[in-house]
């Protein structure tokens, strides 16, 4: 077991089977059944308080103050939305479910903010009914949109306009947010986010508060964030130069790398607000003018360290390979249903038995659903043991984010619960699909 990718509070208990937030997992796939989310509380809110904090310090140190937004995109439950409240961060929603269960968590609709590229009448509607703090349009026919809609409801809608700088990062390309052929934003470089920002304080109904990006996902490196800092400042300097309008919130979203594999990298909370505060400081000194507040987007670094999978093995079988070696091919009880992942963007992920130790010898494996899709991988290598059996446990670890958002019921698989564990005890956040669920969404024939 590699504990860089393993959230903090795992340890192995004495007879080697892994435990989690001072709970031995065999109890909790007893209890709940596999495959299994299990979120560990005290590593993901520990990790929210860290990017609240030191953002916090770095911009403080010039007079300026930042949100953090909990990604919910990356995963939400109402008790989820409750620990982010209590941790003092913000939520960003793009949909009218998301919408529902951050204020179902108890989430205050002020520190809300609504994503999304194709935002409907009706959440724009709730959306304003609920107070939200920002809605981020995407373009001139929801800015039109909206602005009807809120003087229809004598409302103003607090407004932050997405802009696409043209600088990108991260991994896969279906992840880099701010290119321009893509479906997000409005681009900077062909004039069309100022003409955005002009209309948006133009209209009755709307209320200009600030600009936002976001450049992509999974990013290591934080010179792309410096050059988009840059082009977003800029921009908010050349609207105060030519209109007097000095925009009062800036949002730079986010997107930072966390560790999936012993031999990966992420980007730590306190480097992230190191640089970011840098970087900020000087574009600031090139353009001028008073800082604005700042708010960030973490995204899934909060989540996906603090989450892992449960699975039990079935089937065992040892592949030869072309090159004269052999593959060993360990089938689970979940697949692609529950992490989409690895299909969707060759995301690598790594492995270990949970509920044993084994002094075998490690041989080459591949860890794969039990979906009718030879894609259907959830760790494409990594090293098991030889004597890995049928009734095993297997833990993947960081799958906090983008796992059971993801998850869906391809051959009617029933999805996973979610559970969270600390100081020993576990709490449901979503039960388990059951085969009532599936029939009741079957319309029997007559």
């Amino acid at each position: 077991m590699s504990a860089a990718v393993f959230s903090s509070t795992v340890t192995r208990v004495e007879d080697g089977a892994l435990a989690v937030g001072g709970v031995d997992v065999r109890e909790l796939a007893g209890q709940y059944g596999t495959p299994l989310y299990v979120i560990d509380e005290q590593d993901m809110r520990a990790r929210a308080a860290a990017f609240r904090d030191h953002f916090a310090a770095a911009f403080g140190r010039h007079g300026a103050e930042v949100d953090v937004f909990y990604a919910s995109k990356a995963f939400l439950s109402s008790k989820v939305a409750r620990w982010m409240r209590a941790e003092d961060l913000c939520l960003d929603v793009a949909s009218l479910g998301e919408l529902e269960l951050a204020l179902r968590g108890g989430m205050p609709a002020a520190r809300i903010g609504l994503h999304g590229n194709n935002k409907s009448d009706a959440e724009l509607r709730r959306a304003l009914e609920v107070g939200v703090g920002r809605i981020i349009v995407d373009s001139f026919t929801e800015i039109e949109t909206l602005d009807a809609i809120a003087r229809e409801m004598g409302a103003v809608a607090p407004v932050l306009v997405r802009v696409t700088t043209g600088v990108h990062a991260g991994g896969h390309e279906y992840i880099a947010t701010s290119h321009e052929d893509q479906k997000f934003g409005l681009s900077l470089a062909s004039g069309a986010a100022f003409q955005a920002l002009v209309a948006c304080h133009d209209a009755a109904g709307i209320r200009l508060n600030g600009i936002h990006t976001h450049i992509g996902s999974q990013i290591l490196s934080l010179a792309a964030f410096e050059e988009s800092a840059e082009r977003m400042l800029g921009l908010r300097a050349t609207l105060h130069a030519e209109y007097g309008i000095e925009l009062p919130e800036v949002d730079l979203g986010g997107g930072y790398a966390i560790r999936y594999t012993p031999h990966g990298e992420a980007l730590s909370a306190h480097d992230a607000a190191q640089g970011m505060a840098e970087a900020v400081a000087a574009a600031m000194a090139k353009v001028g003018g008073t800082w604005p507040r700042f708010s960030i987007e973490p995204g899934r670094a909060i989540a996906g360290p603090a989450g892992m999978t449960l699975y039990r093995v079935g089937v065992v079988k040892h592949v030869a390979l072309e090159d004269g070696g052999q593959r060993q091919y360990v089938a689970v009880d979940g697949g692609m249903s529950d992490n989409m992942r690895t299909i969707t963007y060759g995301a690598e992920y790594t492995a270990t038995i949970a509920s044993r130790l084994s002094d075998a010898e490690p041989e080459l494996s591949r860890v794969v659903g039990k979906h009718c899709e030879s894609g259907d991988i959830v760790v494409r290598d990594v090293e098991l043991p030889h004597d890995i059996a049928r009734g095993d446990l297997l833990a993947v670890p960081a799958t906090g984010a983008y796992g059971r958002v993801m998850a869906h019921n391809y051959n009617a698989a029933l999805r996973p619960a979610v559970v969270s564990v600390r100081d020993g005890e576990s709490t449901v956040h979503i039960r388990r699909d059951t085969l009532e669920d599936l029939f009741s969404w079957d319309v029997a024939p007559d």
